[in-house]
């Protein structure tokens, strides 16, 4: 007689914890220059506009603000290597939340301008510089999970200092969100002592020269960047093309993208870890045009504030899939010395998609009109299309060029 003995199962190793104590305070500084951002994102070019600028001055500020950032994202990695986190994360906190209160001084465009252009060098170290760390402080492993976390915690001040800072300058005036986006910069700089100065990376490291001419990196990012041109148009110039009588559809439309927006980056970095994260890029970019679609025909039709609400919804879904997947995409592609390289150029295409979809959305609805500029838009968006689709053809290949 035979005797069995019955294997166990074998053991699966515990998956590394997500939430650390370095996480965590990494969240603090995160929380406070997010806010500080988005309070103002919306409230400075209309706050530009009614000091008699118009759609014009508007998208200036914006763009000012956004490719200050740019510049900035682009010398952010070397400080970083020179300086370390934490000097360079405290700078930029300094930088976004002193500069602020000038505003209430004076609506003049120069003044307008260099607030915003010294606040987008400042986001720029915050956002490279800590993205980078945070995704040092994440497991490999659970990198998509991770990234989505990151999302959700940055997602609440998109969520509510978005809106908020368009309620509060039409009820409390624009002082008050001045000095408010102001304090919460600059009191997050108290968490900066506690985060790693220096983390231990492995690999070789990556320029952002070489970062730019690597397929690798940049197909996915030139992606974001086409739907990041919507999104610089929609926080600009949403409290300008709807009437001021329907106040109520731009505080929804402010809260539904950003909202709808966390959620699909949740998706997408749960689904990311599981099936891996190019499978959501192409339908990302195609949920953003077609949001930007909805928004051309809804500046048409009779059910405006119905359209616009749900015409934000959709095109923050598609946000929110592309933000994801193609971060985690370009991090999976590089090793961890490559991180602040990604990082930059992420939020490079990030920032310039914003700011020159703002300047340039002004110019063309004033000569068009908003709707057909929305239509243009989402046509300009689809080009986007030729890099995704070369980028699918190569997700199956080794990963050998930047590792």
């Amino acid at each position: 007689m035979t005797n069995t003995v019955a294997s166990s199962p074998p053991a699966v190793a515990p998956r590394p914890p997500l939430v650390t104590r370095p996480l965590l305070l990494r969240f603090v500084s995160l929380l406070g220059g997010s806010t500080s951002f988005y309070l103002l994102l919306s409230a400075v070019p209309d706050f530009a506009a009614a000091h008699g600028g118009g759609g014009g001055t508007a998208g200036l500020a914006t763009g000012a603000l956004m490719l200050s950032t740019v510049a900035g994202e682009l010398v952010t990695p070397a400080l970083v290597g020179r300086l370390g986190y934490r000097v360079v994360l405290a700078a930029g906190l300094a930088l976004l939340g002193a500069p602020a209160p000038a505003l209430a001084a004076s609506g003049a465009l120069w003044l307008v301008v260099s607030v915003c252009v010294l606040r987008g060098v400042g986001f720029a170290f915050t956002v490279v510089a800590g993205g980078a760390l945070t995704a040092s402080l994440v497991p490999a492993e659970r990198r998509g999970e991770g990234l989505a976390l990151v999302g959700i915690v940055s997602g609440v001040p998109a969520l509510v200092a978005l809106p908020l800072g368009v309620w509060l300058a039409a009820h409390a005036g624009y002082g008050v969100v001045f000095t408010t986006g102001a304090a919460a910069a600059l009191a997050a700089i108290v968490s900066v002592p506690g985060l790693p100065d220096r983390i231990k990376e492995s690999g070789r490291r990556v320029s952002m020269s070489q970062g730019l001419r690597s397929g690798e990196l940049l197909r996915p990012a030139l992606v974001f960047a086409a739907t990041t041109l919507a999104a610089g148009i929609v926080v600009t110039f949403l409290p300008l093309i709807v009437p001021r009588a329907q106040s109520g559809t731009v505080t929804a439309g402010l809260l539904v993208q950003p909202a709808a927006a966390t959620a699909a980056r949740w998706v997408a970095g749960r689904r990311g870890d599981r099936r891996g994260p190019a499978g959501l890029v192409i339908p990302g970019l195609l949920l953003a045009v077609l949001g930007t679609l909805l928004m051309a025909l809804a500046g048409t039709a009779s059910d405006g504030p119905v359209g616009v609400v749900v015409a934000m919804a959709v095109f923050g879904a598609g946000f929110g899939f592309a933000q994801n997947s193609t971060l985690t995409l370009m991090y999976t592609r590089v090793p961890a010395a490559g991180f602040g390289t990604v990082s930059g150029l992420w939020n490079f295409a990030y920032d310039a998609g914003m700011g020159v979809g703002a300047l340039a959305f002004g110019q063309i609805a004033s000569a068009t009109g908003y709707p057909w500029a929305f239509a243009l838009t989402a046509l300009a968006m689809l080009t986007a299309l030729v890099p995704a689709l070369i980028d699918r053809r190569f997700v199956t290949r080794p990963k050998e060029a930047l590792q």
